[in-house]
């Protein structure tokens, strides 16, 4: 396999395991709150925004792995 896709690969499975593991404790979270206040479990907004600031960060993550491969082992 290609080095360069090696790399994309390896940093698209990093970047969802960043996102998934954020948004599950960001769930938790939420959950903790809501049984404690009685409402519906949902994000506040500084929950709202910190995952999305994590998801524009992980768009960049699969590049900057396939740079990085094909650098070093390319």
């Amino acid at each position: 396999m290609n080095v360069v896709v090696e790399g994309a690969l390896t940093g698209s499975g990093v970047a969802l395991f960043l996102i998934a593991v954020d948004y599950l404790h960001l769930r938790k979270q939420a959950h903790e709150r809501a049984k404690k206040r009685h409402v519906a479990p949902e994000f506040d907004d500084t929950e709202r925004r910190r995952l999305a600031s994590l998801v524009r960060f992980c768009i960049f993550v699969p590049p900057a792995f396939a740079i990085s491969y094909w650098l070093l082992w390319g």
